[in-house]
């Protein structure tokens, strides 16, 4: 299993939050990180974040494997930043996603996905009264969650097509490959639901 995705069994003391303190301070400390907007705080809470996942009982590889996907991303936003910005705020921008993606893997990583969906449906439960459909909003989070390890595959694949073709110092011709493999995820996926008749199973159920 990808060092990137959905639930690992584990007894540490993450594993034993629920699902909706988890998402709070999740909520909280991507506000807070976001609103005081500095460099050293994202520093900070990056650094927090790579020793967080030892002491909830997840394996460093973990946190290291998501360093690793963003590492183009985090490449590109600091190149830019150099040379049309400040470079300090190109450190505080890939201090900032890294830390925000570290956490919410971590969560991820602890939470069950029924788990999680339970949480969002009864959230999503008032919106009834406003036409929308629980059991729906419940589905599209799945599939989103469910996209985690799909995006981290199609990177990983397009990396080792690059690898073998034997390019190397071009990383720029990973991203046209990985968005090809994701839209032909995408279609597949939509391809399964239609062939499943999910509209008419969400209607059922919400009748």
């Amino acid at each position: 299993m990808s060092a990137i995705g959905l639930y690992v069994p584990g007894s540490g003391p993450l594993h034993r939050v629920p699902a909706g303190p988890k998402l709070l301070g999740l909520l909280v400390a991507g506000t807070a990180l976001v609103v005081a907007g500095n460099a050293w705080v994202s520093l900070g809470t990056l650094a927090v974040s790579l020793v967080l996942y030892p002491l909830v009982g997840l394996r460093p590889r973990r946190a290291l494997a998501v360093v690793r996907a963003l590492w183009p991303f985090l490449l590109a936003i600091g190149a830019f930043q150099a040379l049309f910005g400040a470079w300090e705020e190109g450190v505080r921008l890939c201090a900032q996603l890294s830390a925000l993606v570290l956490l919410a893997n971590a969560v991820t990583l602890t939470t069950r996905v029924r788990e999680m969906l339970d949480l969002f449906e009864r959230l999503a439960r008032p919106l009834r009264h406003v036409g929308a459909d629980p059991d729906r909003i419940a589905l599209v989070l799945a599939l989103t969650v469910r996209s985690i390890p799909m995006v981290a595959a199609a990177w990983r694949a397009a990396r080792e097509g690059y690898r073998a073709r034997g390019l190397s110092g071009r990383p720029h011709l990973l991203v046209v490959p990985v968005i090809v493999q994701l839209l032909r995820m995408a279609d597949a996926t939509g391809e399964a639901l239609v062939a499943r008749g999910i509209d008419e199973v969400t209607r059922a159920r919400s009748g």
